[in-house]
């Protein structure tokens, strides 16, 4: 029994940690995952195509969530995933990788859950992994259904979900290094919760860019990390940037006659640059196969 399934990456507008409410749009970065459903119970192999280090466990966890769930603990699992989202950079990664395995391994045993169903279990998998400070149910939730939203991760709530602006180009500054979610300093994120509240009700009042911009700052000064391309793309043209999640990448919307202007400010920085565009498609299964 197999099943393959696809989600996409996703861009801070709010980053949840200072005040547990967040906001994330989508973007058409993506991750693909297969799973195969086999007789030796519990056990799971995983094999990450695009990073064969990386840790495994997220997607054993998404795995064994979608199989107790549905007494299915008397299989094991060959799963298989590829993804062009860098790996612990603030893009969503983790978010994409929970959603499409949940959906691929619901697929390989011929069963459906509601959309918010299949999302909470992804991000039970990534608690328990240890890859996220407060369950990222808002990164979880613009992954799996595009477009903005605009969460209560303590409550694992929905506020706000529509399409996102697709006038803009999305571009992506990707530094070297990774920022993974065990070394960070939580307590000197919290304390910028007022700040961030403001931010917050901006994107509550669907000032998105401004909102998204202004977060990346707070966070920036937050993490020790330079805001430098941030203001650099908005003095090329772009329309909102700021630090997406915990960085390091920063995150741009740009008009897409002004694009060739945030790259070529870009270069000066160390690190490779990212066009993408908005996603505001859900994550789906692509392959459900039952064979004899």
């Amino acid at each position: 029994m197999i099943g393959e399934a696809v989600a996409h990456g996703a861009g801070t507008i709010i980053n949840a940690i200072a005040c547990g409410k967040g906001a994330a749009f989508g973007v058409d970065r993506w991750t693909k995952v297969q799973v195969k459903l086999t007789d030796e119970k519990g056990v799971i192999e995983v094999r990450i195509l695009n990073e064969p280090g990386e840790d495994d466990r997220l997607v054993k966890a998404a795995v064994r969530k979608v199989l107790k769930k549905f007494n299915g603990l008397c299989y094991g699992a060959k799963v298989t995933t590829n993804s062009n989202i860098p790996i612990s950079k603030g893009l969503k990664s983790s978010s994409a990788a929970a959603n499409a395995t949940v959906l691929a391994t619901l697929a390989a045993l011929g069963r459906r859950i509601n959309d918010i169903e299949a999302v909470k279990l992804g991000v039970e998998a990534a608690i328990e992994a240890g890859v996220t400070v407060t369950g990222a149910f808002d990164d979880a939730c613009a992954s799996y259904f595009g477009g903005v939203v605009i969460t209560d991760n303590h409550q694992r709530r929905i506020i706000r979900k529509e399409k996102f602006t697709t006038d803009f180009k999305v571009l992506i500054l990707v530094p070297p290094g990774k920022i993974t979610k065990r070394g960070l300093n939580v307590g000197r994120m919290r304390v910028m919760a007022p700040l961030v509240e403001v931010a917050l009700d901006l994107a509550l009042e669907g000032r998105y860019l401004e909102a998204l911009t202004l977060n990346g700052i707070i966070y920036s000064a937050s993490l020790k990390l330079s805001p430098e391309p941030a203001v650099k793309a908005l003095e090329s043209g772009a329309v909102a940037a700021g630090l997406s999640g915990t960085g390091p990448a920063t995150i741009a919307l740009a008009p897409p006659e002004r694009v060739d202007d945030v790259v070529d400010v870009w270069r000066e920085f160390e690190g490779d640059i990212i066009l993408a565009n908005v996603n505001n498609e859900k994550a789906k299964v692509v392959r459900r196969r039952i064979s004899f």
